[in-house]
C-alpha cells in the first residue's frame, strides 16, 4: 500500500472562505492583509488539488506567491500538484524548498517523507518522519508515528517499529494498520494473547471503516484462531482467504500447513 495514500491530508479546507484581501475599517489601516490573501490563496490551492483541478490549484498557488514568494506552504502544495502530476523528482526537490523556508513546517516535512517512501528511500524517510513524530503540535502526530512506524519495519528496526504503532494507537486507537501490525509484530515474537488484543482491535476498525481484510490479515486471523483452538472462526477467515486471494501467497501458506496435519 503507498504511504502517500496512507497518510492522509490534514489540512482543513476551510468552508466559504471570506475575500482574499481583506481591509480594517473605522479609522484604522485600510491597506489589504497581504498574510491574510496569502493564507486564502493557498487553501484555495488545497481545496482544488483535493478536488483533482490541478490546473486551478496552480493558478492559486500562483496567487499565493506573487504576495510572498517564500511562501513555504504554497511551495507543500505545489509539490503536491507536481507528485500528483508524475514529476517525481521535481516535486521532492520543491518539497524541499518548502522545508529550507520553513523547517517547522511539518505537513511539507510529512509529505516529504511519504514521496521517499514511495521512492524506496526508506532510511531519510524514517528520519524525517522521527522529526514529525516529535512535533507536538502537528495535527496528524499519529499518522507520522503510524507511518515512521512503517519505515522502521522497512529499515529493520522492529523495536522501533513497535513503540512508534503504540504511540499512534495511543493517540488514535481507531488506526486499524497500526493495530494489525502490533498484531504481527506480538505474534512473530510469541506474545500470542498480545496479538489476539491488537487483531481483535484491527477487526473491530476496519470493520467499522468498511476496509476490506487483506491476505495478509486473514492469514494472520487464521493462525491465532487457530492457536487459541477458536475452530469456527479460523474456517470464517480461511472461507475469505479462499474466496477473495486464492492466487495470494498467504493462501499458499494455509494450504501448506493443512498439508502439513
Amino acid at each position: 500500500m503507498s504511504l502517500m495514500r496512507s497518510m492522509t491530508l490534514c489540512i482543513v479546507v476551510m468552508v466559504g472562505l471570506m475575500s482574499c484581501v481583506t481591509t480594517t475599517t473605522g479609522g484604522f489601516s485600510t491597506e489589504p492583509s497581504q498574510e491574510r490573501a496569502e493564507r486564502d490563496f493557498v487553501q484555495l490551492s488545497i481545496g482544488y488539488f483535493e478536488a483533482g483541478d490541478m490546473a486551478a490549484a496552480r493558478r492559486n498557488i500562483n496567487n499565493a506567491l506573487a504576495i510572498n514568494e517564500r511562501s513555504s506552504d504554497a511551495y507543500n502544495v505545489l509539490a503536491l500538484v507536481l507528485q500528483r502530476e508524475g514529476d517525481t523528482e521535481l516535486a521532492r526537490e520543491t518539497f524541499e524548498r518548502a522545508l529550507s523556508l520553513n523547517g517547522n513546517n511539518s505537513r511539507a516535512r510529512n509529505n516529504l517523507a511519504a514521496l521517499l517512501f514511495d521512492m524506496e528511500e526508506f532510511e531519510r524517510s524514517y528520519r524525517e518522519l522521527e522529526t514529525v513524530a516529535n512535533d507536538t503540535t502537528y495535527e496528524a502526530r499519529e499518522l507520522a508515528f503510524e507511518n515512521l512506524g512503517l519505515s522502521a519495519l522497512r529499515t529493520e528496526r522492529p523495536e522501533r517499529a513497535e513503540y512508534a504503532f503504540e504511540r499512534a494507537l495511543q493517540l488514535n486507537s481507531n488506526l486499524y494498520r497500526s493495530s494489525l501490525e502490533l498484531g504481527q509484530i506480538k505474534y512473530d515474537k510469541g506474545e500470542f494473547a498480545e496479538s489476539m488484543n491488537y487483531y481483535n482491535q484491527f477487526v473491530t476498525s476496519s470493520n467499522f471503516y468498511n476496509v476490506v481484510q487483506t491476505p495478509r490479515s486473514l492469514w494472520l486471523g487464521i493462525q491465532l484462531e487457530l492457536r487459541f483452538d477458536n475452530q469456527e472462526s479460523a474456517a470464517a477467515y480461511a472461507v475469505l482467504l479462499e474466496g477473495l486471494y486464492k492466487d495470494s501467497p498467504q493462501y499458499q501458506l494455509f494450504m501448506n500447513s493443512q498439508n502439513d496435519q
